[in-house]
């Protein structure tokens, strides 16, 4: 099990620590780092720890930074990883890989080591976030995804970006501009990815781990998952996701039209899209109303026109489930965070992650061809 940060926070060192750290401030930079939790020596905090003023960065959740990496591709990973296996001699050690280096390789070690369902999922976050609160937001998921044995995910990559901490809806703007700077930094990073699939794999030694990579969008992440796709091009895409889940997306409901050359990019990209909305999501109103010149939201709305992707993209709807989990008057006013606050929500993402054939979930009914609503 592993949790990782990808983040283009600014790196400061704090007051009386010797390690670096990712930062509070709404700024954003443009290379991003790579960080790994330690939920090793992790214990839950108590009530009153969680009030005091410093109940904030390492004092929530302990992480590390990787160095960057000396040398630029992947080549010291295939070195690395040959020695392992005896097939030729180096001297070079994981510890001297950095960066995304680092990540690929323990991922594919942990990966490739069991014949289990050991599944990567990237996780993007919607606005007024700031650091701390990534943090709290990653032990959460950890809980829901990891530790849950009804979830095949073993393993995270938290997309950290620079969100405003205020709720306020003039934020937005601010949110909607690094969102975007955000994008780049997805998109590199699934360059990388590809990069050090060629690198690796051409080497026919070393064998794929057939686990699965899934990613997730809440909100306005969808808008940092937007950014992405409008900078690839389709003739360099490979399919290399297994199961991507919009949830309460917050961009146009047109994001699939062929105009937007964006998020007709995903059935390209990965093997399922799911779309989950909820029609009484007040957060999505109020972004609709407010902040998007009444454009419908995705995640409020549903899809303008998606027929040519009906086989890939399906589309559940939310709108009637129960909030059993988390209750408070946040998540039943807002209506915003069901893969949070609804067992029912979670037990449909599972077997999604599971690859389960969308026709087979428990828990739905189903309204059309690709458009499923879960039962209340």
């Amino acid at each position: 099990m592993a949790v990782y940060i990808l983040s283009n926070r600014k790196i400061v060192r704090h007051k009386g620590e010797k390690e670096d750290s990712f930062s509070n401030d709404e700024y954003s930079i443009p290379n991003f780092r790579i960080a790994k939790c330690d939920f090793d020596t992790y214990k839950e905090s108590t009530a009153a720890a969680k009030k005091k003023k410093d109940y904030t960065n390492r004092n929530i959740l302990n992480y590390k930074l990787f160095s960057e990496p000396e040398k630029q591709g992947y080549q010291e990973v295939l070195e690395v990883l040959q020695n392992e296996k005896g097939l030729k001699k180096s001297t070079l050690t994981a510890s001297n890989l950095g960066g995304t280096q680092r990540m690929f390789y323990e991922l594919y070690k942990n990966m490739s080591s069991t014949k289990d369902r050991s599944d990567v999922l990237i996780f993007i976050h919607g606005y007024a976030y700031d650091f701390d609160d990534e943090l709290k937001a990653i032990i959460d998921l950890k809980k829901l995804f990891i530790d849950d044995p009804a979830s095949p995910v073993e393993h995270i990559l938290f997309v950290s970006w620079p969100a405003s901490s205020s709720i306020v809806p003039l934020t937005y703007f601010d949110d909607k501009a690094s969102s975007i700077n955000s994008g780049s930094s997805l998109m590199r990073l699934f360059y990388f990815y590809t990069q050090f699939l060629k690198d690796i794999f051409s080497n026919r030694d070393l064998a794929p781990c057939n686990q699965r990579i899934h990613l997730m969008a809440h909100s306005m992440g969808n808008r940092v998952l937007q950014s992405m796709l409008y900078s690839l091009k389709k003739e360099n895409i490979l399919r290399v996701i297994d199961q991507v889940l919009l949830l309460n997306a917050d961009v146009t409901y047109k994001v699939f039209d062929d105009s937007e050359d964006s998020f007709n990019k995903l059935p390209l990209l990965a093997n399922r899209v799911s779309i989950y909305l909820n029609r009484k999501d007040t957060i999505l109103g109020i972004s609709q109303f407010t902040k998007n010149i009444l454009t419908p939201r995705l995640g409020k709305h549903g899809p303008s026109d998606i027929d040519q992707f009906k086989d890939i993209v399906s589309v559940i709807d939310c709108t009637f489930v129960e909030d059993d989990v988390l209750n408070s008057f946040k998540y039943e006013v807002g209506n915003h965070w069901g893969y949070l606050s609804s067992s029912k929500v979670q037990n449909d993402i599972y077997q999604n992650l599971y690859g389960v054939d969308r026709n087979l979930i428990t828990g739905r009914s189903k309204d059309n061809e690709n458009i499923f609503t879960i039962i209340s």
